[in-house]
């Protein structure tokens, strides 16, 4: 049966078909994209979001040598952690500037920072800092970590189809990209939601496709279930993808470990230059331990284990790790594109810019749906109760989810330092933040809700670079009189963004007076 044997008996084309799955893969699952889209975007600048919700560590102007901070380090984990179990030693970069400290063993866990200079131990607020951005927008929160990563993963796979039904009903895409028609309400939006979707739709794909295959052992184990049917097998392929491994078996004889900075020399020649990330000691202080030295993921794209293996009693070099197998290879690659941990200065940017683009797209196709559905009149009331319900949903989440993040780095300046679980606190008040939108979103008026959420974020976003001029240490003034670049494109940033969600505000608010 041909086509238009087809559209004559009323059966729908493939076009319309493909516009149906479309609008409701975007539909069903938007407000969770959208809000995975905008914490991913923030992701992408996790460490200088720590950095600036720890204000009392200072800005480092120049980066330590690795040996040195690597010995500093390891003396500190002699005092602090017992002995057994694994150590690790996160390294500064051009984007921290701590040393991070972890051990995990029989006698319990713990973490501690370092100044990567002196290696005094530094006590800054306790914070949640850009972690919880990073691991939201994969993992939720509240939830338990499985059932969390099938929902973000149905999400995910419901975001591929919307992209890939969306370019087979878009057939001009670049025309599509250069027309925007103001004032013309679904036909503005679509325009807008068009527009968007082109302005980066090589990296929705690859940003969405990526993000299913850094957990695509947990959507799909059944092939490696039935290919690795011992313990010793799953090990070496999780060896194959990572360099976080469990420890092995302790000898129980004691052992004092060698020069661990030698050990770091050796792989920054090893590698022609200061691309030494991670430390890892295994069973410090007894015979059996292994000193792992890690190669930095910051200036490869691919994050696939490459690392120098020593024996921890006599120094020996063991193993050199360089490339993964074809298959760890590729993985790698795929993994390390949806992080972009390699990405400098302006690429990151391009990385966060797309994002945001992402999150745009979305917010844009779920406005559109509800525009599209309410009953053309002026009377508001008279839309059915499911797109009612949309228009709530979307200004709760859309306007309220910024609300909320502004909320939570309000939190990190307010919350009293001595306050217990303060960095839980901090992630408890941006959920109360925006479970206060998603309330205010239902008792007022929809006429009025976008204005007032997009308002108040945009207040709560441009008073915090004021507040940092007074009481903060690191600040737009400071960061432009010493140079803490960081400090001061941060506190420039949020100037931006209130400005964005200040001229969202005005143009809702311009937006309902027409359309009352």
């Amino acid at each position: 049966m041909d086509a238009q044997s087809s559209a004559s008996r009323g059966a729908p084309s493939v076009r319309q078909a493909m516009a149906g799955l479309h609008s409701w893969a975007g539909l069903l699952l938007g407000w969770l994209l959208y809000a995975m889209f905008l914490t991913g975007a923030a992701s992408y600048f996790r460490e200088e979001i720590s950095q600036w919700m720890r204000p009392e560590v200072p800005a480092m102007p120049e980066r330590p040598p690795a040996p040195h901070s690597a010995a500093q380090a390891l003396l500190a984990l002699q005092e602090l952690a017992p002995p057994g179990g694994q150590w690790s030693i996160e390294l500064p970069g051009a984007r921290s500037n701590v040393v991070a400290l972890a051990w995990d063993g029989p006698q319990g866990a713990g973490r501690a920072l370092l100044h990567p200079g002196t290696g005094a131990r530094l006590a800054p607020r306790s914070t949640a800092g850009g972690e919880f951005f990073y691991y939201f927008h994969f993992s939720l929160h509240y939830l338990p970590r499985i059932p969390a990563r099938w929902l973000v993963g149905l999400a995910a796979m419901s975001m591929l189809v919307a992209l890939v039904t969306g370019v087979v009903t878009h057939r001009k895409l670049l025309h599509h990209f250069f027309t925007f028609r103001p004032g013309k309400g679904a036909r503005s939006w679509l325009d807008a939601h068009n527009a968007l979707s082109v302005l980066a739709l090589p990296f929705h794909f690859m940003i969405t496709y990526t993000g299913l295959v850094t957990l695509m052992t947990l959507y799909m184990p059944w092939g490696a279930q039935m290919a690795l049917n011992t313990a010793e097998q799953r090990l070496a392929l999780r060896a194959a993808l990572t360099a976080h491994m469990p420890p092995g078996p302790a000898s129980g004889a004691a052992a004092a470990l060698p020069d661990v900075a030698a050990m770091v020399a050796l792989a920054e020649r090893a590698w022609g230059g200061p691309h030494v990330g991670r430390v890892v000691v295994d069973h410090p202080g007894d015979a059996a331990a292994r000193v792992r030295v890690v190669h930095s993921d910051a200036d490869r794209v691919s994050v696939s284990p490459r690392f120098l293996l020593f024996e921890g009693r006599s120094g020996a070099l063991l193993e050199r790790r360089d490339a993964a197998s074809a298959a760890g290879q590729l993985h790698g690659v795929l993994y390390g594109l949806h992080l972009g941990r390699f990405a400098q200065p302006v690429l990151r940017w391009l990385y966060f810019l797309s994002s945001l683009a992402g999150a745009a797209m979305v917010a844009t196709g779920l406005v559109l749906w509800a525009w599209k559905r309410r009953v053309p009149s002026a009377a508001a009331h008279r839309a059915g109760l499911g797109v009612r319900s949309v228009e709530r949903l979307n200004v709760a989440t859309i306007a309220g989810l910024p609300l909320a993040m502004a909320v939570f780095l309000w939190a990190n300046r307010l919350l009293p330092a001595c306050l217990p679980d303060r960095s839980a606190w901090e992630i408890h008040l941006f959920f109360l933040a925006w479970g206060a939108a998603w309330l205010h979103a239902l008792l007022r008026p929809v006429r009025r809700l976008w204005f007032e959420q997009f308002r108040a974020a945009a207040i709560l976003l441009a008073t915090l670079p004021v507040w940092n001029l007074f009481f903060s240490e690191r600040n737009l003034a400071s960061g432009l009189l010493a140079a803490d670049t960081m400090a001061a494109a941060f506190d420039a940033t949020l100037l931006v963004l209130a400005g964005a969600c200040h001229a969202l505000a005005i143009g809702a608010r311009a937006q309902a007076s027409r359309v009352s």
